[in-house]
């Protein structure tokens, strides 16, 4: 039996992928965290095969937990189940440490396939995955501005041109506006930017936000 923690700050869709879950015989939830924090105390006295973690957590990321668990040596297999497309977070996650990459808008199934795969100790990496990998290997030196951004610093940048103000964008992140700010500040300088609409712009024009 694989067993299965689900760390998502909404509960709903929590609901939805336990749901889809527990309908296969061989994979069992066994436990559900809304936050760092909440994971952190589950995990202290809950074990677990793979961990379905997103990475739009309030207080520190998805890629933040990434690092942690990378940084203790857990052996714990994470999956991501994230909203954002596969172009905007993919590598960064696997990067650090996770061992698959699914979209909440794909197949329910797939979800069930990529958590069996990952118990297994293999990657799970979707044709697109594979090809930006390839990019990846075969074209290094075209790496595009935004990659060299901190995950931090590139979930504000994604966050600011979905249109959302940056005390909004506090709020959710569980920072001070502040430290959002400055977060801004650092995004701005590192693309050559000027502004929220010419970094609007460039996330359009770099896929990393929809039209």
């Amino acid at each position: 039996m694989i067993k299965v923690i689900l760390c998502d700050d909404h509960a709903l869709i929590r609901r939805g992928i336990r749901d889809t879950l527990s309908d296969a015989s061989d994979i069992e939830v066994v436990g559900e965290a809304a936050d760092y924090g909440e994971l952190r105390a589950l995990m202290r006295h809950t074990t677990c095969d793979v961990l379905v973690l997103d990475i739009n957590l309030p207080g520190r990321s998805g890629l933040d937990v990434l690092h942690a668990l990378k940084d203790e040596g857990s052996p714990v297999r994470v999956l991501i189940v994230s909203m954002y497309p596969e172009d905007q977070y993919a590598i960064r996650a696997l990067r650090a440490g996770a061992y698959g990459y699914v979209n909440k808008g794909g197949d329910p199934q797939q979800i069930v396939q990529a958590v069996r795969t990952v118990a297994q100790g293999r990657k799970n990496v979707t044709p697109e995955i594979a090809h930006m990998l390839i990019e990846s290997l075969t074209t290094p030196a075209a790496e595009q501005a935004h990659e060299k951004l901190s995950d931090r610093e590139l979930q504000t940048l994604v966050m600011i041109a979905s249109g959302k103000r940056l005390s909004d964008i506090a709020e959710e992140l569980m920072l001070s506006p502040k430290t959002v700010s400055v977060y801004r500040a650092r995004v701005l300088e590192k693309l050559g930017l000027s502004n929220n609409s010419e970094l609007t712009v460039y996330a359009i024009r770099n896929g990393l936000v929809g039209q």
